[in-house]
């Protein structure tokens, strides 16, 4: 796959009528392959809509999406084989789990793909082991699992397709710190076994930070765009939106506020630790 790009991407809901609002403007926005791609702003600010557009499931009232340079409202097979590259797991996995089972609701997207059943099965198995599913639960209705075992089937459910683009709203969300993790670890173990593109919503800076980029939506259009620690070194900017700083970010801006020489792209625990080590040294302070 060669890229995601978004060509001056606008959509307003309730077109025409007293309750019309723009929810993304005239947006240009190119993600490159392999990536994993941070999409965060406050609430209201697009990130939904935004997603929603990259396998068709809204059309744009003015723009265009690319996959590899086709437009995927072109036709209906390009609709279609953009549903297949492009997986989005929702915020509420509970609107996405429909079937009766839960090995169908896996099941549902590779079946969808005309795939044989031995293949679809073997799918199956393998996106709910990589999400830590376990198959004891393949008989049970989808409403008889808890939050996050409902996060771990929708992401399985779409994994099953094997897609080329990963799309994931909010993807920790009820979970404990524990399983936050681990299912952060086995999403950034996928994408990179596959060479495949991941997009992250998230309030979570701290999720964000892992990211190998940062996209910033404010008002339906993008106010910061680059690697964490440019986006993080921008902190007024980035609080004037609505969102917060890493809390390792936040302490080295307290820090820089009082005087103390930090640099400004510190926003991980271990840089900031190295940071203040570093100034220590150069103080004639000894490490104990």
């Amino acid at each position: 796959m060669k890229s995601i790009e978004l060509r001056g991407l606008t959509h307003v809901y309730s077109r025409g009528t007293p309750f019309e609002k723009t929810a993304i403007d005239r947006l240009d926005l190119t993600i490159e392959p392999g990536m994993t791609l941070g999409l965060i702003g406050h609430t209201g600010s697009g990130k939904s809509t935004l997603i929603s557009h990259l396998n068709a499931l809204l059309k744009p009232t003015a723009g265009t999406v690319l996959l590899d340079g086709e437009d995927i409202f072109a036709s209906k097979a390009a609709i279609r084989a953009a549903r297949s590259r492009v997986g989005v797991v929702f915020q509420y996995p509970e609107y996405q789990l429909f079937e009766e089972t839960v090995f169908a609701d896996i099941a549902y997207g590779p079946k969808n793909q005309k795939l044989p059943e031995a293949e679809v099965d073997r799918r199956v198995r393998e996106a709910a082991a990589f999400v830590g599913l376990d198959e004891r639960y393949f008989d049970k209705s989808p409403l008889e699992l808890s939050g996050g075992q409902k996060r771990r089937a929708a992401i399985a459910g779409v994994l099953a397709m094997e897609p080329e683009v990963l799309v994931l709203d909010e993807p920790t969300a009820g979970l404990d710190p524990a399983g936050r993790e681990d299912l952060l670890e086995k999403l950034f173990a996928w994408r990179r076994a596959r060479a495949a593109t991941a997009i992250l919503v998230t309030h979570d800076m701290t999720i964000a930070g892992r990211c190998d980029r940062l996209v910033v939506m404010e008002a339906g259009r993008v106010v910061l765009d680059g690697a964490p620690a440019e986006v993080f070194a921008r902190g007024d900017r980035l609080l004037a939106t609505g969102l917060d700083l890493p809390p390792a970010a936040h302490i080295a801006r307290l820090l820089r506020e009082r005087g103390v020489d930090v640099p400004a792209g510190v926003y991980t625990e271990d840089q900031l630790c190295r940071a203040v080590l570093d100034l220590w040294r150069r103080k004639g302070g000894v490490p104990c």
